[in-house]
C-alpha cells in the first residue's frame, strides 16, 4: 500500500471517531458547550502528552513548532467549535448544522489550490451527492426554512465551515510539522474554552456517567480524531477525505438508530444511500492500479 493511500485511510478515521459525537453527547446534553470544549480538549491533550512521554517522544520538542502552524491549529480546533456554538445559539439547528456541513464540499474545492492537486468530476459529483444525503438526514426529509432574523447565526454556521475546510487544505503547508504538535493545540483549545465559558456560561458540575464520557469524547470524537485528520489532511487525498467526510453524519445516525434514539424513515435511508454513493464515486479510481502508480511517483 502506498503512503498516500495508507495515509488517507488513517485520516478516515476520523470520521468514524466523529460519527460518535451525537451518542456520546446525548449523556452530556446538560453541560454547557464551552465548558464541555474546554473539558474535552483538556483530556485530549494531557492523554496525547502522556502517550507522548510513553513513547519516549519530547512534549516540548513536539510543541516548537512555528507560528503560522500554531495559529492555524488552534485557529481551526477552537475557532470552528466557536462559531458552531454561536451559529446553533441564533439559529434553528437543522439549518445552522447543514450550513456548517458545507466544509466536505469546500474541502474538495479548495483542494484544486494546492500544488500537485488536480479536482476531477468524480470529485466533484461525489461531493454533491454526499451533500444533498447530508441534507436529507439532518432535514429528515422535512425541508428548510431560512429566515433573516437568523442572519447572525447563518453567518457564524458559513464563518465555522470557512475555518475547518480552510484548516483542512492549508495543513498540507504544514506537512513536516509532526502529529504531535496537535497536542499543544489541543491544550490552547482547551483553555480558551475555559476562558469563553468563564465569560459567558456558569459551571455545571459533570456526574459520574458524564465525566466517562467527557473522557470518551476527549480520547475519540474531541481528541484522536484531530490526530488521525491532521495525518490524513498532511500526507493523504484530500479530495476523497472531503467526500468520506460526509460519513460522519451516516454513521451517526446509523448509531443513534442501533441504540433507539433515531427511527429509519425514507427520508434518512434516501440520505445513507446518497452519502454512500457519493463516497464510492469520489474514490472510483483510488484503488485502481493505474492511480497507485501515479501516486507512487515523488
Amino acid at each position: 500500500m502506498d503512503h498516500k493511500r495508507k495515509a488517507t485511510l488513517i485520516g478516515g478515521i476520523a470520521v468514524i471517531l466523529w460519527a460518535l459525537l451525537a451518542l456520546f453527547t446525548t449523556t452530556v446534553a446538560n453541560i454547557p458547550p464551552f465548558q464541555l470544549v474546554g473539558l474535552c480538549f483538556g483530556v485530549a491533550s494531557l492523554f496525547s502528552a502522556l502517550w507522548i512521554t510513553l513513547r519516549g517522544g519530547s512534549v516540548i520538542r513536539a510543541l516548537r513548532q512555528p507560528l503560522g502552524a500554531w495559529a492555524l491549529g488552534v485557529g481551526g480546533l477552537f475557532g470552528y467549535h466557536f462559531f458552531y456554538f454561536v451559529a446553533l445559539a441564533n439559529a434553528p439547528a437543522v439549518e445552522a448544522s447543514l450550513i456548517a456541513y458545507l466544509w466536505p464540499l469546500l474541502i474538495v474545492l479548495f483542494s484544486a489550490l494546492l500544488p500537485g492537486e488536480h479536482l476531477k468530476r468524480h470529485h466533484m459529483l461525489g461531493a454533491v451527492l454526499g451533500l444533498s444525503g447530508a441534507f436529507l438526514l439532518v432535514s429528515k426529509g422535512h425541508g428548510l426554512s431560512f429566515d433573516r432574523a437568523f442572519a447572525l447565526g447563518y453567518g457564524a454556521a458559513i464563518i465555522c465551515s470557512l475555518l475547518w475546510s480552510g484548516y483542512s487544505v492549508l495543513n498540507r503547508r504544514y506537512r513536516n510539522v509532526p502529529v504531535g504538535a496537535v497536542s499543544g493545540f489541543c491544550g490552547a483549545a482547551a483553555i480558551l474554552g475555559f476562558v469563553t465559558h468563564g465569560i459567558l456560561e456558569t459551571w455545571v458540575s459533570p456526574d459520574t456517567t458524564q465525566w466517562l464520557a467527557i473522557i470518551g469524547l476527549g480520547l475519540g470524537p474531541v481528541g484522536a480524531a484531530f490526530f488521525v485528520w491532521d495525518h490524513g489532511t498532511k500526507h493523504g487525498d484530500i479530495q476523497i477525505l472531503g467526500v468520506l467526510a460526509y460519513g460522519a453524519p451516516l454513521l451517526s445516525t446509523c448509531l443513534l438508530i442501533i441504540f433507539g434514539k433515531a427511527i429509519a424513515t425514507p427520508a434518512i435511508i434516501a440520505g445513507c444511500m446518497l452519502i454512500v454513493g457519493g463516497a464510492v464515486l469520489a474514490s472510483a479510481k483510488f484503488g485502481s492500479r493505474k492511480q497507485r502508480q501515479r501516486n507512487s511517483v515523488p
